[in-house]
């Protein structure tokens, strides 16, 4: 190959293969460009320019490489261009670390060069009308923008670095809010033997989001792990229907976002404002998308690394993790489990260890986090029995108890037992293996041996294998990772990767969310009257009611209402604890009474007197539609009532709803057993129920000038299900 002496890039005559250039969005600039120009290079490591050229430089074998100062100066041998005007070439890429004043200049002598993709490593100007501006004109000119005030890009499978710090090559994907985050991440891909495929530090987002660069990583064959860090989801219907698309391609998404508290303001206005909070919203997304919520950036590296390395596939068709070593999606072998664990649907975990003390406790950590840790049959037992001493625990957990010492190999064969005898989908091998060659380097070779043994049963089996370990970096070690089985050094890692995976795998994904419709009419008020009069439209059943203003009113409709009934104040956000709600009147001298009494107390000009609704084994819930800054309407429902905040017991999804989403939502409260029937009860009308909560979710959906919409309480009973109350926060 040849390179020009000042600019070190590539001969264009040299054939480059480019076939993977299908990035979704017109991303392949950003990751494989033909060209890269890093404006503001520098010799200096103390400066970003340095390390942006440095890393620029790296990928001259695929690609021309141009360094701009206007300053002068060299790298490496390679000089710096006073600017793109005098480029021998158009660069296709165009990096910006140079200072906010000198950007958009910058960026339009770019575009006049013919430049397809701009990141920009400093902020865009001194505001965000600047910032927008800057993105307007560059995709105007038909480019893209990633930043500005971004970290850069990598992708280590096209040799692309354009960003600070280190990025070891892997299988994950990363997009990240967070540059620190980021090289974290790294930091602990790397000791696990693993790393990036792509990164990409997302910035302010003026251009390429977070959806953008996720549809690409997707897109991407050598990406099997997507990982995020998100904090501003901006558009998050769209970013819902990019990890479902992940999901259908078998491509795992673990995600990261950070928790953000409601305002005292909205939570006083309804009960829905205190029940459903950001995080509650990302966690409903992720579960209906198939993706996975994760809280450390450590969480999120075990888990990608029990991913890497588990053979028995993800549940979709796609390019992400492999298929069963014999091709099916069921491990080969009975399945001899208990009908209880069948009914959970728990993955069921394996464990052998050379202390009996650390097998019991992985059994509890593995528990605890939700999986099964089964007695093993007979026949099992048995077979395990043959490569134990006499008198080992041959159950579950099995204990070496010493064989270990004698012969490493009985660690291989108990695995296989394991993984080819049914009883389990993973095994966790826990304790000392991977240091015996610590203390006598004359085992090294044999414990090398047994490591490559452990991976191939894995393989053989289909099953998941995963090593908890006392050891560190040692030779045995470092073969279990390079043939893709998961090392951990605390027990607690290696239950929790497992548990998350088996999250992963179990979720089952919805149908693909939906933008909502608009809206037709508008409701003119959140009071009762006018939102009771919208929600009946939708379908929603309320008590026959009247709305007056005097006592004579009251009396007059309590005799076509008929008592007992209820009269209610209007106009109050929580009409119980002002006192603007009486249960149970009876006549009408207690109407009368009672009307007084209220309108002294809360002061209202505005009542509503209702039959009284008391069907025979009723529940409360709570109901009602938020809408999300990012994500539009969402909807909720729990156990309601007076309570409902203290139980704080709520389901939430995406708003409109389908009728099999509401009744998951119903059936996954911790108190669902009220629904399905409670020590003799007979349970209440699911069916009517999840239609009560469809039809309120769609008025939520249909009608965006209330920001908040409830029911409260929605009560459900075998015959049925009525809303007793209702109430809007208009925007």
């Amino acid at each position: 190959m040849t390179r020009t002496e000042h600019t070190g890039h590539l001969d264009r005559t040299e054939d480059i293969d480019r076939t993977d250039r299908t990035d979704p969005g017109g991303l392949d600039a950003l990751f494989d460009p033909r060209s890269v120009a890093v404006v503001g290079a520098s010799g200096n490591p103390e400066k970003w320019g340095y390390w942006l050229a440095s890393g620029a430089l790296q990928g001259r074998d695929r690609r021309t490489v141009h360094l701009v100062n206007r300053r002068g100066g060299e790298l490496h041998g390679v000089r710096f261009l006073p600017g793109l005007d005098g480029l021998p070439d158009p660069p296709e890429h165009v990096v910006v670390a140079v200072p906010p004043q000198q950007v958009r200049p910058l960026v339009v002598q770019g575009l006049a060069a013919g430049a397809r993709c701009f990141t920009v490593i400093t902020s865009g100007g001194t505001s965000t009308d600047e910032e927008r501006e800057l993105a307007s004109l560059v995709t105007a000119g038909g480019a893209r923008l990633l930043g500005p005030n971004c970290m850069g890009v990598v992708d280590t499978t096209s040799g692309l670095r354009l960003s600070w710090g280190d990025f070891p090559a892997g299988a994950v994907g990363l997009v990240s809010q967070s540059g620190n985050l980021a090289l974290e991440i790294g930091r602990l891909l790397a000791r696990a033997g693993q790393g990036f495929s792509r990164f990409v530090s997302l910035g302010n987002q003026r251009d390429i989001d977070a959806a953008d660069a996720l549809d690409a990583l997707i897109a991407h064959g050598p990406t099997r792990i997507v990982a995020a860090y998100v904090e501003d989801f901006r558009d998050g219907r769209r970013l819902a229907r990019t990890l479902t698309a992940a999901h259908a391609a078998g491509k795992p998404v673990l995600l990261l976002t950070v928790g953000r508290s409601e305002a005292s303001g909205r939570a006083a206005a309804s009960h829905t404002g205190a029940l459903v909070s950001a995080r509650a919203t990302v966690e409903a997304v992720c579960r209906d998308a198939g993706a996975l919520l994760l809280d450390t950036a450590g969480e999120l590296v075990d888990t990608a690394i029990c991913l890497l390395g588990a053979t028995s596939g993800f549940p979709s068709a796609g390019t992400g993790l492999p298929r069963h070593a014999h091709g099916g999606a069921t491990p080969p072998g009975p399945r001899r489990e208990s009908a209880a664990a069948r009914r959970r649907g728990a993955l069921r975990v394996a464990v052998v260890g050379d202390s009996g003390g650390q097998g019991a406790l992985a059994a509890d950590a593995l528990v605890s986090r939700g999986l099964c840790v089964p007695a093993l049959s007979v026949d099992t037992s048995h077979e395990v029995a043959v490569h134990l001493p006499p008198g080992a625990a041959c159950a579950n957990p099995v204990d070496l108890a010493g064989a270990g010492e004698v012969d490493l190999g009985s660690y291989a064969r108990i695995a296989r037992t394991l993984l080819l005898g049914g009883d389990a989908d993973a095994v966790v091998l826990t304790g000392y293996f991977g240091d015996y060659a610590t203390a006598n380097p004359a085992q090294a070779e044999r414990e090398c041996e047994v490591a490559r043994e452990l991976a191939a049963a894995a393989r053989q089996s289909g099953r998941q294998l995963v090593v908890h370990t006392m050891a560190r970096d040692t030779p045995a070690l470092a073969v279990l990772r390079a043939q893709a089985v998961p090392v951990y050094e605390r027990i607690e890692q290696a239950a929790t990767a497992l548990a998350c995976t088996a999250r992963l795998r179990a979720r089952v994904v919805a149908a693909p969310v939906a933008s909502p419709p608009t809206a037709s009419f508008a409701v003119p008020d959140g009071g009762y009257e006018s939102v009771r009069e919208l929600l009946a439209s939708y379908g929603l059943t309320f008590p026959a009611a009247a709305f007056v203003t005097t006592a004579e009113e009251a009396a007059e409709a309590a005799h076509r209402t008929g008592y007992p009934l209820v009269l209610k104040a209007m106009g109050l956000a929580h009409k119980t604890e002002a006192g603007g709600v009486v249960l149970g009147i009876g006549d009408e001298g207690r109407l009368r009474a009672a009307f007084a009494r209220m309108r002294s107390t809360t002061g209202a000009t505005r009542y509503a007197v209702e039959a009284m609704a008391s069907p025979p084994y009723a529940v409360e819930l709570i109901a009602g539609v938020r809408h999300d800054p990012a994500f539009g309407p969402v909807a909720m429902v729990g156990i309601g009532g007076v309570t409902a905040e203290l139980l704080a017991d709520t389901a939430v999804a995406l708003a409109p709803l389908t009728p099999d989403r509401a009744r998951e939502s119903l059936l996954s409260l911790r108190h669902a057993p009220l629904l399905t029937g409670w020590r003799g009860s007979p349970p209440v009308h699911l069916d009517a129920a999840a239609a009560a909560l469809c039809a309120l979710a769609r008025a939520g959906a249909e009608h965006p000038e209330l920001s908040e919409l409830e029911v409260n309480p929605l009560l459900v009973h075998p015959g049925g299900a009525i809303a007793l109350d209702a109430h809007g926060v208009l925007r």
